[in-house]
């Protein structure tokens, strides 16, 4: 799959914000940081996806729990209780990209190295927890 440059730059918006919302939980729920790692994120996903099609990802009925949970997080983070608004939006993250999971984790399982740590006893179980598998996932 191609992507235009303007994709490509959403990638790096997305995977930028990411990484500052982990450094913002990482230095004690620095809200400051917790807060520009949402607006970039919002802001790679939708120059990756567009506009039109962000907004109609967080509206459809069947992701309102999750949008309303994902949007109050970040309003709590922006009244500077990042602990509880990091959980909301978590709790809301995992609602709006859950079904996103086991797609993910079967590309994982096929890189080289990742795919052998996931493939780990222990890990091995957890994993296919989080992916929904049944738990005798056939690698």
């Amino acid at each position: 799959m191609w992507l235009s440059d303007s994709q490509k730059f959403g990638v790096g918006m997305t995977a930028f914000g990411l990484a500052l919302i982990g450094l913002g939980v990482i230095l004690l729920f620095d809200a400051g940081l917790i807060a520009i790692g949402n607006i970039l994120f919002l802001a790679g996903m939708s120059m990756i996806i567009g506009v039109q099609k962000t907004v109609f990802f967080f509206t459809r009925r069947d992701k309102l729990r999750g949008s309303v949970a994902f949007f109050a997080g970040f309003a709590l983070v922006l009244i500077k209780w990042p602990i509880v608004g990091i959980l909301v939006e978590a709790f809301g993250f995992l609602n709006l990209f859950g079904d996103f999971f086991p797609v993910a984790i079967n590309f994982l399982r096929g890189l080289p190295i990742i795919g052998r740590v996931l493939s780990l006893p222990g890990i091995r179980q957890i994993v296919d927890r989080v992916g929904g598998y049944p738990s005798q996932y056939p690698v």
